[in-house]
């Protein structure tokens, strides 16, 4: 059998989507409720992993997102429309990034914005 070998701990600790946390300390973390994170994953914006025991854990990135979603919320924006506002701007980041790499690699200069 070959030898495999394991990320070291610290590798994990870098990486955004290792879900290193749980319910009770992401929603302390990002000054919420465990209601609140439920509610995210019920409307599907952040999907967390489940530990052997079924327990929700919780990755840096999913919490920077969770973050968002609590700063429009505290700002009066409904849960179902600031999980769709933050769905939009991920997808804008995405084009923006992509249209930036068709422009390298066709020798365009980059754009400058406005």
């Amino acid at each position: 059998m070959p030898h495999t070998t394991r990320p070291a701990a610290t590798d994990r600790f870098d990486d955004d989507d290792y879900p290193a946390y749980t319910m009770g300390r992401a929603a302390e973390m990002i000054g919420t409720t465990a209601a609140f994170l439920r509610t995210l994953g019920e409307a599907h914006l952040i999907t967390p992993l489940r530990s052997e025991g079924g327990h929700r854990r919780y990755s840096r990135g999913q919490l920077r997102t969770a973050a968002r979603a609590r700063e429009l919320v505290d700002q009066g924006t409904p849960v179902e429309a600031a999980c769709r506002i933050i769905v939009l701007e991920d997808q804008l980041d995405d084009a923006l990034r992509l249209n930036e790499e068709l422009r390298r690699s066709a020798g365009a200069p980059p754009d400058e914005g406005p």
